[in-house]
């Protein structure tokens, strides 16, 4: 980490093709803020935010994230470090159907030696933060949106991550259970100094961040 600064954007473009989605964006973020990433849809949002967690590639530009610049790693290396350093939460959940709630909480873990004893401790844990105890063995069929939710949001900090990134993680969710699963956030960020890294196009939700970047158009514009 260098002055505090957990993630560093420099100069990043993404094409698909003639088509330019990300536009010579740089930015930072420091270790333990809570940023959102702001813009109506199509702006580049969701294409910026997957490259600042290494899901994507840039066309050109480079991220550092927690010192290490990650656009130069392999795709191994590049794994293995999402893996270690990094938590997502999606709007869309992404939860495995056939395993219980605990079983996802727990799913990043597997790849590593570990008695299941531990991992289930582990998830557990999580889960109980989550106020999800009494729905651990449910499938996520079973379970509401905002308890899916739940269980991304403690899949995602299994690995005590450098940094969260959540993508509209309230926009599947009705209104209250959006505002709980946003305290949750905001509870992460205040009290145990997890960087997130948030993309909405709710200017409401941006309220809670200690700072707001708003994009138009693939280009950072304030």
């Amino acid at each position: 980490m260098n002055n505090g600064t957990i993630l560093t954007g420099n100069h990043l473009s993404k094409k698909y093709g003639d088509l330019e989605v990300v536009k010579n964006v740089s930015l930072s973020i420091a270790a333990g803020e809570f940023v959102c990433l702001v813009g109506k849809s199509g702006c580049g949002k969701t294409t910026l935010l997957s490259i600042l967690s290494g899901l994507e590639r840039p066309t050109a530009g480079k991220v550092v994230l927690d010192g290490k610049d990650i656009t130069s790693a392999t795709e191994d290396e590049l794994a293995l470090f999402r893996r270690n350093n990094v938590g997502f939460i999606f709007q869309s959940f992404n939860l495995i159907p056939t395993l219980s709630a605990w079983e996802n909480v727990a799913l990043p873990l597997f790849p590593i030696k570990m008695p299941t004893e531990e991992l289930e401790r582990r998830a557990m844990e999580l889960l109980e933060r989550m106020d999800m105890l009494p729905r651990v063995a449910h499938l996520p069929s079973a379970l509401s949106g905002g308890e899916k939710q739940r269980v991304a949001i403690a899949r995602a900090l299994i690995n005590h991550p450098k940094v969260l990134f959540a993508d509209e993680p309230t926009g599947n969710l009705d209104s209250a259970t959006g505002d709980a699963i946003m305290d949750i956030l905001d509870r992460l960020h205040s009290q145990e100094g997890v960087a997130i890294l948030m993309v909405t196009h709710e200017a409401e939700l941006a309220k809670t961040a200690d700072r707001v970047i708003r994009m138009r158009d693939g280009e950072v514009v304030s």
